[in-house]
């Protein structure tokens, strides 16, 4: 069965199967809301329960999660420039910046890793307090959205490089750029009720 084609549209939402798809995936991102809303709330009982381990003031190096900060946002303003491209038809600029999303991501969770080496450098696991067992979960959660999300949009970037500028990739890169910049919206909620309460606080 053909689809629908609007042309007066954006190329990912010129076809129904594409509409439909870019909805539910909307549907998707607010299970997702609820899933990190569930994880801050648990971090925010568990917040001072250290049980004689490190806090927050002895384990979070400001200038660190500044530089973190600094790349996934820094990456959110790529992406759409990515999504910008994608809408001109610019094929080589739009794989340009969607690959120098993923370098800034990568060297997001560059950081990310290393903090938590210094982490448990300091004395500081998820077996040490249910303070750092809520840190580590509720970081580890994100992180692991951002890793996907890099090979989630690797595989777009393959199917672009094949196929080109289609409603169906254009949907595709849609779709990862909406995640995308999810995960920056809610690293900056973990940027501050985290990092900057824990070091304020």
């Amino acid at each position: 069965m053909s689809a629908n084609v609007d042309t007066t549209l954006p190329l990912e939402y010129q076809t129904e199967q594409n509409r439909l798809n870019i909805l539910g995936f909307w549907i998707f991102l607010g299970a997702e809301i609820i899933l990190f809303a569930t994880l801050f709330g648990v971090y925010g009982v568990l917040y001072e329960r250290y049980a004689g381990g490190p806090t927050h003031k002895d384990i979070f190096v400001i200038k660190d999660v500044m530089i973190q900060t600094l790349l996934l946002l820094t990456s959110s303003f790529t992406m759409g420039l990515a999504i910008f491209e994608m809408r001109l038809h610019n094929l080589k600029r739009l794989i340009t910046w969607l690959i120098i999303t993923l370098v800034l991501g990568a060297g997001f969770l560059f950081m990310e890793i290393n903090e938590f080496i210094h982490y448990v450098h300091e004395g500081a696991t998820m077996q040490t307090s249910a303070f750092l067992s809520s840190l580590f979960v509720l970081l580890g959660t994100h992180g692991a959205h951002v890793t996907l999300g890099i090979g989630w949009a690797i595989m777009v970037i393959i199917q672009l490089a094949k196929r080109g500028l289609t409603p169906v990739t254009a949907r595709k890169t849609f779709i990862i750029g909406l995640y995308w910049h999810f995960l920056d919206v809610v690293w900056i909620f973990i940027f501050t009720f985290v990092y900057l309460k824990g070091l304020v606080g």
